[in-house]
């Protein structure tokens, strides 16, 4: 008996050993594939992550078809200039940054750009090339007046040209906007801005649709006086706000078309919108607008009898027309003109 609890002890601890062993076997044995196993997904994780970031670099740079062609630009350039008064407007209305700008002739209510620390990069019709390309920027913004240098330009920095389509001015000005505010990712922002503006524009055309009174559109500048109608580049009196043309066949062109004030008189318009050139380019000693209208002819007209001749901003439709701000202000001065 006790031979026999001797040997059943003895095969107890075999057991016991044999399982032990067997176990630490299997733990063994298990590790090496846990390792692979945690290795395989941390390296399934880090793939994702370097996938991400190679999809986050490609988005970062958009293709901007303009008019002037296909321009490759990195989202939210850090150095950029600005040549188009319109485009300095809207990222400025938006919150972005700009660091060169054609100071000679800057708008009053940009004056601040005409200053330090913002570097002055030429004039609207000549570009300083050495200046520009000290700057290094990320990208340059042009528009009708610096056209001609798009290819020098170009060679320094992405370049897109942003002027207004005047033929189509609101789809063309949102098109604008969007596309800046998406180069910067202000896409929100300035679909609210948009917004607001394009349901005053809708507002003022309801009412002007209902009207038979015309507008006639003229400059004046050096004593002499253009007329502007439909499709030019202050059309949108005509085409996105309602007011009908005293004369619907006015030649578009950029400068006006020449008239004399035999040709007001004739028309006889029931609104008169007027833009004093020289008020922002011309000589100090130019006349004024209203010097110049102040004549007999113009007096008979019913715009001058009814009071209905409207001064508009030549720092919003002259210099800068097609931006968040000036846009905005253009549709309010032609709305608060009619009566």
């Amino acid at each position: 008996m006790k031979r026999f609890m001797i040997i059943l002890i003895t095969l107890l601890l075999a057991v016991t050993t044999a399982a032990c062993a067997a176990g630490s076997d299997a733990k063994n044995d298990s590790t090496p594939g846990s390792q692979v196993s945690e290795g395989s997904d941390n390296g399934a994780a880090n793939q994702e992550q370097d996938t991400d970031a190679l999809e986050e670099t490609a988005e970062e740079e958009l293709e901007i078809t303009h008019q002037l062609g296909v321009t490759p630009v990195k989202k939210n350039p850090q150095t950029v200039v600005v040549f188009d008064f319109g485009s300095l407007d809207t990222l400025d209305k938006l919150g972005v940054e700009v660091k060169g700008v054609p100071q000679a002739n800057v708008p009053g209510y940009l004056s601040k750009y005409a200053e330090e620390p913002y570097v002055n990069v030429g004039s609207l019709k000549e570009p300083d090339m050495e200046t520009i390309y000290g700057l290094r920027p990320d990208l340059i913004i042009i528009s009708g007046r610096q056209s001609d240098y798009y290819e020098e330009l170009s060679e320094i920095a992405p370049t897109i040209f942003m002027g207004i389509d005047t033929e189509r001015y609101m789809a063309s000005f949102r098109e604008n906007v969007l596309t800046l505010a998406g180069i910067f990712g202000k896409e929100e922002e300035a679909e609210a801005e948009l917004t607001a503006i394009e349901e005053r524009v809708a507002a003022v055309s309801e009412k002007m649709s209902a009207s038979e009174e015309t507008g006639l559109i003229i400059l004046t500048t050096g004593g002499k006086v253009s007329a502007f109608g439909p499709g030019s580049r202050f059309g949108i009196i005509h085409d996105e706000l309602g007011v009908k043309p005293a004369d619907p066949s006015i030649d578009v062109d950029t400068h006006g078309m020449s008239i004399s004030f035999e040709f007001i008189a004739e028309k006889d318009p029931d609104y008169l919108f007027v833009v004093d050139r020289d008020a922002v380019v011309g000589d100090a000693a130019a006349t004024p607008a209203a010097a110049v209208l102040d004549n007999e002819l113009i007096h008979k007209t019913k715009a001058y009898q009814n009071d209905n001749i409207v001064y508009l901003s030549p720092d919003y439709w002259y210099l800068s027309g097609g931006g968040l701000i000036s846009t905005a202000e253009m549709v309010k001065e032609v709305e608060e003109g009619l009566k």
